[in-house]
C-alpha cells in the first residue's frame, strides 16, 4: 500500500488534498535531501479532512524548490483517498491515526514499514499536523516527559498537552525513535494555521540538535490527558434542539482549555436518561468521577478542564466528545536520551 519517492512526483504541489489522488497512488512517503542528512518526518493528512498540514507543505515546498533543504524530509502523505471525499477516514478503512501499535491490519503493517524506514534513516525528529474541529487553542501534544520533546513541542506552542492513550497513535510509535509531536492547528482552512505549521516545519528543519537541559518553567504550560469522554452508541444526542437523549448547547465548544469548576452544567437529558462515558488512561469506565446528573442536567461533578470538545456529531461517533485534563506541574527529571 505505500509508494516511496525519492524527489516530489510532477504536479504534487499544484493539488490541494481533494486531488493528490491524481498525482499519489495512495499513501506515500517522500525523501528529499537537505543539508542536515538526518531527516526530520512529517506526516499530514492521517485524517484526510483536516488539510492543513498538507497546505503548509505545499507552500514550505515550493518556496524551496530549486534550493537545498535545511534538513533533510521524509513527508509521509497519509490518507489520499479519504482526502479526496474529505473525511477523516472512508466508511472501510480504519483511523490512521489509531492503527500505529496493537492491530492486525493492513494499515498497521503499512506503518510498521513507515516505522521501519525511518529507524534506518535515522529519523532527526517527527511532527504531525492535525486540525480539531472545535474552538481551540492551537496546541501541542507529546507522549513522552522527556525534555527534547519540550523543547520541540514550546517551538509550536507554550500550551503543551501531555498523553499516553489512545496508544496507536503516531507520535506515541515515533517516540521510540526520536522526538516527537503532534501539532493542533485549529479548524482546516485557516491561512494562519497553515501559516503557523509551516513556521513550525521551517524552525525545526533549521535546528541542529535538542537542547539537553530543562525548558524554562515559565515558557510553557503542561496539562496532562487523563481521560476520552464518549457518548456511548445507545445514547441519542444533538445540539439545541431535538427530542433525545442528551442536548448539548450550541456553544459547548467554547468551554476547550477552560477551567471548569465542579457543577458546570455541560448539557439537559430531556427524558433523563442520557450519560456519558469517561475512559481513563488504564483503561476503567470513570464518568461517575466526572460527571453528574442532577435535576435533568449533565453537570461537572468536580473541577475539569476538556479539550477538543466538538460540535461534530460524526466526528463525536467515529471519536470522541472531548477529552479530560489535569493542569501538571513542570518536568523536572532527566531525559531518556
Amino acid at each position: 500500500m505505500l509508494t516511496e519517492f525519492e524527489q516530489l512526483p510532477e504536479g504534487l504541489l499544484d493539488c490541494h488534498a481533494r486531488d493528490l489522488h491524481r498525482v499519489l497512488p495512495g499513501p506515500s512517503l517522500i525523501h528529499l535531501p537537505g543539508r542536515h542528512p538526518e531527516p526530520l518526518f512529517v506526516a499530514v493528512l492521517q485524517h484526510g479532512n483536516e488539510d492543513t498540514g498538507w497546505e503548509a507543505m505545499r507552500s514550505l515546498l515550493k518556496d524551496h524548490q530549486g534550493e537545498a533543504l535545511p534538513r533533510a524530509l521524509s513527508l509521509f502523505v497519509s490518507n489520499v483517498a479519504a482526502a479526496r471525499h474529505g473525511a477523516r477516514h472512508l466508511d472501510d478503512q480504519p483511523d490512521y491515526n489509531r492503527v500505529w501499535r496493537g492491530n492486525d491490519s493492513a494499515e498497521h503493517a503499512m506503518m510498521q514499514q513507515v516505522l521501519a524506514i525511518m529507524r534506518e534513516r535515522k529519523v532527526f525528529a517527527s511532527i504531525d499536523i492535525h486540525n480539531n474541529t472545535g474552538l481551540n487553542p492551537h496546541y501541542a501534544c507529546i507522549n513522552k516527559l522527556d525534555h527534547r520533546f519540550l523543547h520541540l513541542a514550546i517551538l509550536f506552542s507554550r500550551t503543551v498537552v501531555y498523553f499516553i492513550k489512545p496508544d496507536t497513535v503516531q507520535s506515541l510509535a515515533f517516540s521510540e525513535l526520536c522526538p516527537a509531536v503532534t501539532v493542533e492547528c485549529g479548524k482546516p482552512g485557516q491561512a494562519h494555521g497553515e501559516e503557523h505549521a509551516r513556521q513550525f516545519v521551517e524552525a525545526v528543519m533549521h535546528l541542529t540538535a535538542f537542547p539537553e537541559h530543562a525548558v524554562p518553567t515559565h515558557d510553557y504550560d503542561l496539562f496532562h490527558t487523563v481521560a476520552s469522554v464518549k457518548v456511548p452508541q445507545a445514547v441519542s444526542f444533538d445540539f439545541e434542539t431535538g427530542e433525545t437523549d442528551i442536548l448539548f448547547p450550541l456553544d459547548l465548544d467554547q468551554l476547550n482549555f477552560r477551567e471548569l469548576p465542579a457543577g458546570t452544567v455541560l448539557a439537559n437529558r430531556p427524558n433523563g436518561q442520557g450519560r456519558l462515558e469517561a475512559w481513563s488512561e488504564a483503561g476503567d469506565e470513570v464518568g461517575t468521577r466526572y460527571f453528574s446528573y442532577d435535576e435533568g442536567e449533565l453537570r461537572t461533578r468536580i473541577p475539569l478542564m476538556p479539550s477538543m470538545l466538538t460540535l461534530d456529531k460524526e466526528v463525536i461517533r467515529q471519536d470522541c466528545l472531548c477529552y479530560i485534563m489535569e493542569r501538571m506541574p513542570p518536568f523536572e527529571g532527566e531525559s531518556s536520551a
